[in-house]
This record gives structure tokens, C-alpha cells and sequence, in this order.
């Protein structure tokens, strides 16, 4: 769930509209009609943030990983058409269309891309002691600064920071949801990028850097244990109204999938549909599960009380975006 909310959060700095309710929809194969382009971009967010992980075991944050990570997040998605797995051959900017008299920012120009890349790449795995955050940190502005590919960047380069931060062993799992702080100071978020290319304002940085980090930390500590507190008392409030061992299955299920059909349920605890719609009946009474489709049939359930903990407001602030000479 933490790396769902990051991706719902990452995406929406770029201007997307999906919820994580949209996303646990599509995950769980219950949504209706045709699927918004938006919940497949924080889809493809949160499987390039997996694999990433996974990746880790066998690979170094690298260059050849950023492509790799790169090409799945652009998947048969929004900015597909932009090489997505490629390092950008031609000029790029960041701001509204207009060409690039009227960009907020220019990156280094595609002879220079490379060689910038190279840079941050061995700064990355230079052995000279430095803290870990501030690392992370200043890797991330200088990765947002070369823009190395012709769209996404934003997105990768908030992805570099929990790709680093587990290979680092700052953390075990990805926990931090930092976008949630970017995306509610989005502004600053951009200016204080900006200062640095404008006045080499790297402190102005790193203090709103580390200042998030502070934040979601304590943000994410605190879900955390409402989430251990939430689990012991629902599973004591399952195993005290419902018999078997079936519906502390189902329990700990909803905590990975938090939004169900009875049939998911049933292949989930392998039980009969039966034993499923009736456990699911009951989860319901018990304020566990709500109905959230109001349809007669084909009714979708989700856990309500462990979503709650994870809720997010999208910020109204208009986002930058990449553009790009055409090919």
C-alpha cells in the first residue's frame, strides 16, 4: 500500500487525476468499461517500482537500470511515442508549449547527456563518506536537472530516491511516500529545483529535501502503527464473530488487496463461493467491508478502514510538463 500511494502521488505531480481507488480497482479487475489512461500510468508506476526492487538483488542503481525502470513506466502509456527506455537524442524542455523561447527551464543539450550521466553515475557510487540523505538528495536535483529522457522525468527521478534509499539500506522496504510532500508544496517543489540551476541555491534545496523526508517519516511511522493496532483488533473482532479459520485468511488478505469481489475472495482463502459470499456477509456487518458499487450483482467490497489510513487530497496547483522537438 505504500508503494500504491507513492504512485499515486509521483503521478499526480504530472498532472493525473487517478485515486487510489481507481488503481486497488484495477488491480482487483472490477472496473467498469474502459480503463482511464491515468490509472494505467499509476499502474505502470507501481510495477516499475517493484521491479526496481527486485532488480536491486542483482543490479546497482545504474544506468542501465534507469532505462530498464524507464521503459516500463512509459509502457503502452502516455508518452509512449518518446523512445521510453532510451536516453533522449534531442532537445528537451520543461515548461508550457511555445517551443523553447518560452521554457521555464533547458536541459543540457543531447551531446551533453551522456557525459552529465556518467557524472552522476560514479557520484553515486563514490566510496568518499557522505550522509545518505543528503546523497539521495542531491542525486535526485541533478538527475531532475540533466532530464535525461524525453518525458517521465519527474517520475524517475522520484523513483532514483527509493531505489536509493533500499540500496543504500537507509531502508528494508520503500515506506516513504515523499511525493505526498513534493505534490502539497508542488510549487516549492519546482523553485527550489529551479534555484539551484539559477543560483546554485543547493542549501535551499537540500533543507526542503530533508524537511519532506522529516515529514513523511513521521507520517509514515504513524500509519504504520495504526495499521498494527488496526490489524490485532480486527483480527481479535474476526475471531471472536466469525468461526474458522477462513475469515483470518480473508483478514489478512484485505490487507494486501483491500478491495474484493466474492469470487476474489474465494480464490483468495480457497474456500467455495458459498463460504466466501457468506464470510464476506459478515466482514460487512461487522463494518469491515462496504459495498461501494451499489449494484445487485457483481458487487464490489472494499476494506474501508485500512484505506481511510491512506487517503489523499490532490493538490490543485497546475503541474510543469515535459516537452520535446518533434522527431
Amino acid at each position: 500500500m505504500y508503494v500504491r500511494r507513492e504512485a499515486v502521488d509521483s503521478s499526480r505531480i504530472e498532472g493525473t487525476q487517478a485515486s487510489l481507488t481507481d488503481l486497488l480497482e484495477f488491480e482487483a479487475e472490477v472496473r467498469r468499461g474502459s480503463t482511464p489512461a491515468d490509472v494505467s500510468e499509476v499502474f505502470n508506476y507501481v510495477t516499475a517500482l517493484n521491479h526496481g526492487l527486485e532488480r536491486l538483488a542483482e543490479l546497482p542503481v545504474s544506468l542501465r537500470l534507469m532505462r530498464e525502470i524507464h521503459a516500463k513506466l512509459l509502457h503502452q502509456v502516455r508518452g509512449a511515442e518518446w523512445n521510453p527506455g532510451e536516453f533522449r537524442s534531442s532537445q528537451n524542455w520543461i515548461g508550457s508549449s511555445g517551443g523553447l523561447d518560452r521554457a521555464v527551464f533547458v536541459p543540457p543539450p543531447p551531446s551533453e547527456v551522456l557525459t552529465a550521466l556518467g557524472q552522476l553515475e560514479r557520484f553515486l557510487h563514490d566510496k568518499t563518506p557522505m550522509q545518505p540523505l543528503i546523497k539521495c538528495g542531491l542525486a535526485h536535483a541533478q538527475f531532475e536537472t540533466i532530464h535525461p529522457f524525453l518525458d517521465g522525468n519527474g517520475r524517475m527521478g522520484r523513483l532514483l530516491i527509493a531505489f536509493l534509499l533500499c540500496s543504500w539500506g537507509v531502508l528494508r522496504r520503500p515506506l516513504l511516500y515523499i511525493s505526498d510532500y513534493f505534490g502539497r508544496n508542488r510549487q516549492e517543489y519546482y523553485d527550489r529545483l529551479q534555484a539551484i540551476r539559477d543560483n546554485g541555491d543547493w542549501e535551499g534545496w537540500m533543507t526542503f529535501f530533508l524537511e519532506g523526508v522529516k515529514t513523511v517519516s513521521a507520517q509514515a511511522a504513524r500509519t504504520a502503527g495504526l495499521i498494527q493496532l488496526m490489524r490485532e483488533e480486527h483480527r481479535q473482532l474476526v475471531g471472536g464473530r466469525v468461526s474458522g479459520s477462513a475469515g483470518l485468511s480473508l483478514l489478512d488478505h484485505l490487507f494486501a488487496a483491500p478491495m474484493v469481489t466474492v469470487n476474489l475472495a474465494a480464490l483468495a482463502i480457497v474456500r467455495s463461493y458459498t463460504t466466501a459470499n457468506s464470510l464476506v456477509s459478515s466482514f460487512e456487518k461487522l463494518g469491515l467491508l462496504r459495498e461501494v458499487t451499489g449494484a445487485g450483482r457483481n458487487r464490489v467490497y472494499a476494506y474501508g478502514p485500512y484505506l481511510d489510513l491512506f487517503e489523499t487530497r490532490p493538490s490543485a496547483e497546475k503541474p510543469l510538463v515535459d516537452s520535446a522537438e518533434p522527431h
